[in-house]
């Protein structure tokens, strides 16, 4: 991939922060276009917080022209890249636009991915900084860390989402218009949410280039609990090492944890099925794209629940426009953490949920939903105490 590193000092632009243009320091063919965003949005920013960096990068969150959250992306002139170069070389200048060629990279992956699970890319600006001309600053969407142990915590509807996110993105990366994408360095704390939407965030570790071979032997993948080797081609490039190196971390560092535990019981052989070809490589991504688009529209569409028995243990009787204000008990997975808030597909599938519940003697319908379209329900352990609501529906359980 043509990348030339950031200009030189004989490539400055004139006026200091000018955006960068079709010959400054990338190939003609992968240029950029007009940034929305650039140095004027810069100069308004307001509430600066450090995120986090990297051996290359620091980011910030700042709120631009008080109105936008953004990130912040530019060389963290405190950290490995630069410190271990100055330590080698005594040349800040030059040290600088070493780490800075990552940046550009990435500003370029995130210009060309153009992709709903790629982070979208706001602009850059070039300014004078720590006595060095021209450095550069990325403005990006802002997103949320991924926090594996909180996403443990949430219902299995969120996790679904952020797996099938992600394979969207795989998907999107194995068909890209500049060819099979890897994610080199695959982490969790590559990626960001938005939204409720799983976005990579980090690609300056990203490559196009599928390994070259003679042999079978030389298409090996070795990752920590296993290892694979893969068919050598007839055009001597290891068949789909790309896109089978990202399917098998997104296993490893997702799929494992967040698919299976606590999802429908109906849809747990197919999710487990999904699980475990991933994890054996069987699969390619297109498969496994198309199996979570099936189960998208399994849970989706209720079809999950026509095997399971709907007959209700309990009669309930229906309160329209009414609503119980307190009665709070506890449920694992909840939207609330101080009661027990969950998603159905209809009463049928409440009643079900509350008959499973012992302290469950009441539901409340309300007029809110999920990214599935899902209504959110509040389960209540008692009905003492209704109050008009014109946006809600409980239901009262009569007899047990």
């Amino acid at each position: 991939m043509d990348l030339a590193p950031p200009r030189t000092s004989a490539e400055q632009p004139g006026p200091r922060g000018r955006a960068l243009g079709p010959r400054s320091g990338v190939s003609a063919e992968l240029s950029l276009e007009p940034p929305l965003l650039g140095c004027r949005d810069i100069r308004n920013v307001s509430g600066v917080q450090y995120l986090g960096s990297g051996y290359t990068k620091a980011v910030y969150k700042a709120v631009l022209n008080r109105t936008l959250a953004v990130a912040l992306k530019a060389v963290d002139f405190g950290g490995h890249d630069i410190a271990h170069c100055v330590r080698q070389f005594s040349a800040l200048g030059d040290c600088y636009r070493l780490a800075a060629y990552k940046i550009v990279k990435e500003m370029i992956l995130l210009q060309r991915l153009r992709h709903a699970n790629v982070l979208q890319l706001y602009g850059y600006c070039y300014q004078d900084s720590n006595d060095i001309p021209d450095t550069l600053t990325t403005i990006t969407e802002l997103g949320s860390p991924l926090e594996m142990i909180q996403l443990l915590q949430t219902s299995w509807e969120d996790r679904f989402r952020i797996c099938l996110s992600l394979v969207r993105l795989l998907h999107y990366l194995a068909h890209s218009p500049l060819g099979s994408v890897t994610l080199l360095d695959f982490r969790p704390r590559q990626f960001v949410i938005v939204d409720g939407e799983l976005k990579v965030t980090d690609l300056d570790d990203a490559s196009i280039e599928e390994s070259s071979c003679t042999s079978n032997s030389d298409c090996f993948m070795e990752f920590p609990a296993r290892n694979f080797t893969l068919p050598c081609s007839v055009e001597g490039r290891c068949q789909n090492m790309n896109e089978k190196r990202n399917l098998y971390n997104a296993y490893r560092f997702f799929f494992t944890y967040l698919l299976p535990h606590s999802a429908p019981s109906s849809l747990r052989p197919l999710l487990d099925k999904i699980v475990n070809a991933t994890g054996e490589l069987h699969w390619g991504i297109d498969e496994t794209a198309a199996q979570l688009e099936r189960v998208l529209n399994l849970y989706k569409s209720g079809e999950y629940l026509q095997n399971t028995t709907r007959v209700p243990k309990a009669e309930y009787r229906r309160v329209p426009e009414a609503f119980i204000p307190d009665e709070n008990y506890r449920c694992w997975p909840s939207y609330h953490h101080k009661g027990c808030l969950l998603s159905v597909f209809d009463v049928s599938e409440a009643i079900e949920i509350c008959d499973s519940y012992s302290q469950c003697k009441a539901f409340v319908l309300t007029n809110q939903t999920t990214w599935t379209g899902r209504q959110l329900v509040f389960f209540k352990m008692a009905s003492n105490h209704i109050v008009p609501d014109p946006d809600k529906i409980t239901y009262v359980k009569v007899t047990d």
